[in-house]
């Protein structure tokens, strides 16, 4: 078996020389999102954008179940914690390759005047000239090429525990993807029932523009013709700009609740979003406090991401006293040596060999991870007390948000129907001429205000709900918000 030396550095000039002289434009930021394009928009097939569109948008109109199904493939936050599955279940596939030999190829080349380099090597060539004054045998130069092999065959148990803990990590990412989904999900509900209040807002502000309008053109009208005083159209006159101010700040709100929705979608915020209101999410809320936080105990993602870390916690104490044991491989090489890389089948040697290493003292390091894992685990049963506690506190005051949502729903809606009869009173009496513009004006801003006081207690009931569900944990199940 002859093998060209001056081929073989060629060769390994020409790799040294290509992998060096990679081009740094690779890895610039627009390279980069030119080559992972694919990953820069995750529109479910249905809603994607239409060719020569840059940026991640929707076409045609959204309902809440279609902004929960878009959040859910294309939220950041959700795409990054699906990454971090990726990369946990990566360490399980890395923490299996202790349990393989490792096999490894090698040539190297060496000069010098080393007695001891010089026999072995001269040796391991079978070219060791005759006569060799052993303490002075003169330069030398070999070329060395080979294969290794090795395996161990004990680690303390360690091999095995940090394939568990991988295990463990890629657990909690999942319950933690979980976590992240049912905030998600429920910020989603939440903006978009506030998109659909500030709508009705602006309904409302635009019908007080119209009134206060139509009665001034009225008094203008009685104006010119004597019948009104100069002081009944100045007071018009600051109400139309009272109701257009309030009539802008709810365009304005409703523009911005369009691009909180856009953004928690994970589309760009000036994409023109179509809202269509239906009837409210399916989801199963239980009925009581008791049942929901009971539920929540069970099964929020939050509360399994930090048992699953506490697991970890645990492993990882044994791991570190694991540092005591001793470690045993297996240990194999194959090569050839020559002067002039020209091996010969003679040439050839082997070596195999069991190995054991114990180290008896590191300086305490060992005591030290020791301590620190378990300064880590009491760590970790202390966070999972705090999220029990957190949750249990979330559920209770979402239901008490509930509650109150509901009853200032019931007093919203009197509230309506007693401005608007109050309303249609004042207006005969100021048509009659017994009520003063200022007093109708008055009544036309409770039975406005009233209204909007119904429409917001009657979305802050749904978003009530969509806060009880996640803390309880529920909007992460693909069955929910559908």
């Amino acid at each position: 078996m002859k093998i060209n030396r001056y081929s073989l550095v060629l060769v390994t000039v020409c790799i040294v020389l290509s992998v060096g002289c990679t081009s740094g434009q690779r890895y610039t930021y627009d390279a980069i999102r030119d080559e992972y394009a694919d990953l820069t928009c995750n529109l479910p097939p249905v809603n994607q954008p239409t060719a020569g569109h840059k940026v991640c948008s929707l076409e045609g109109p959204v309902t809440v179940e279609d902004a929960v199904k878009i959040a859910r493939a294309n939220n950041p936050d959700i795409l990054m914690a699906t990454a971090r599955i990726r990369q946990a279940s990566a360490m399980i596939g890395k923490s299996t390759a202790a349990y393989y030999p490792s096999v490894g190829f090698y040539t190297e080349y060496l000069q010098g005047d080393s007695p001891s380099m010089y026999l072995f090597k001269k040796i391991d060539a079978r070219k060791l000239p005759e006569r060799t004054d052993f303490n002075d045998p003169g330069w030398f130069e070999n070329f060395e090429s080979g294969i290794t092999a090795g395996i161990n065959v004990y680690n303390g148990g360690r091999d095995r525990l940090r394939r568990m803990m991988s295990e463990s990590e890629t657990a909690a990412a999942q319950w933690d993807r979980q976590a992240v989904e049912n905030l998600v999900v429920s910020t989603v509900i939440q903006v978009f029932y506030d998109v659909l209040a500030t709508r009705q807002f602006i309904t409302a502000a635009e019908e007080s523009v119209e009134t206060v309008k139509s009665q001034l053109k009225v008094m203008t009208v009685r104006f010119d013709s004597g019948g009104a005083l100069k002081s009944d159209i100045l007071s018009l006159q600051v109400r139309l700009d009272e109701a257009t101010e309030a009539l802008l700040k709810s365009r304005n709100r409703y523009r911005v609740a369009l691009s909180a929705l856009a953004n928690i979608m994970g589309i760009h915020p000036d994409t023109p979003l179509t809202i269509v209101e239906k009837n409210t999410i399916k989801s199963v809320i239980p009925a009581v406090y008791e049942e929901g936080v009971n539920e929540a105990l069970k099964t929020h993602p939050a509360l399994a991401k930090a048992r699953e870390h506490l697991r970890w916690s645990r492993m990882a104490v044994d791991y570190a006293n694991y540092g005591y044991l001793p470690r045993i491989d297996i240990n194999t090489k194959y090569y050839f040596d020559d002067p002039g890389m020209d091996y010969e089948q003679n040439q050839e040697n082997w070596m195999a060999g069991i190995y054991l290493n114990w180290t008896l003292f590191k300086g305490f390091s060992t005591k030290w991870d020791s301590r620190k894992a378990n300064a880590v685990l009491e760590e970790m049963i202390a966070a999972d007390r705090k999220t029990v506690l957190n949750i249990q506190f979330d559920v209770r005051k979402a239901y008490l948000s509930l509650e109150e949502a509901e009853q200032r729903l019931i007093v919203a809606k009197s509230r309506v129907s007693t401005a608007q009869e109050s309303l249609s009173l004042v207006k005969k009496q100021y048509e009659g001429g017994s009520a003063t513009i200022t007093r109708y004006l008055e009544a036309e801003l409770d039975r406005n205000n009233a209204r909007i006081s119904e429409a917001a207690a009657f979305y802050d009931k749904q978003k009530a709900l969509a806060e009880i569900g996640r803390t309880i944990g529920i909007w992460h199940r693909p069955d929910t918000a559908e």
